[in-house]
């Protein structure tokens, strides 16, 4: 005869072994969606400002104004195993002095059961537009691009960048 504890510890491996087989049989039947959505982003009023940031250095940067709109439909990327949606909004654009240079302007948390369907009009960004010169002013390729992490509830995190973006150049005059 087996005691209560070894019978226990059966019944509770037997358990966990049904589980993981189970999350990973969850786990492989989404693996292969395709998450990218078309997207549609456009500038309306862009600006841009030669000033002192205080946080970093007393030095003039230039700050962009951006207000913009956007229209994505990703109500499609929840299925079963979606919790919910981080996206975001970078620019993207290149200086003298960097060859690269990415800003998060924008960003957005939908919860499962939450309208997933985006159409903002006449938006400005959520973040400051800095760049650490004078890079922006004058700056013709600047590119928009919309962007999310799909959090599940069981598997990978995949980061998706969606299909179509938008370029535009900054006004090679400050704005007052």
């Amino acid at each position: 005869m087996h005691s209560l504890l070894a019978r226990g510890n059966a019944v509770l491996a037997y358990t966990l072994s049904v589980l993981v087989t189970l999350t990973f049989a969850c786990f492989l039947s989404t693996i292969t969606i395709d998450y990218r959505k078309e997207t549609a982003l456009k500038t309306l009023k862009i600006e841009v400002k030669n000033l002192p940031e205080y946080g970093v250095a007393k030095k003039l940067n230039d700050l962009g104004h951006i207000t913009f709109n956007l229209d994505a439909n990703l109500t499609s990327l929840f299925n079963w195993n979606v919790k919910q949606l981080f996206i975001y909004m970078t620019a993207e654009y290149e200086t003298p002095t960097n060859e690269l240079n990415q800003v998060v302007l924008w960003d957005k948390i939908i919860k499962r059961g939450e309208n997933a369907d985006l159409h903002y009009k006449n938006m400005r960004t959520k973040y400051y537009f800095w760049d650490d010169g004078n890079g922006l002013k004058g700056n013709k390729n600047v590119t928009l691009t919309l962007s999310y992490n799909i959090i599940p509830n069981v598997g990978r995190l995949p980061l998706v960048g969606s299909i179509g973006s938008h370029s535009f150049g900054f006004p090679s005059e400050y704005t007052r």
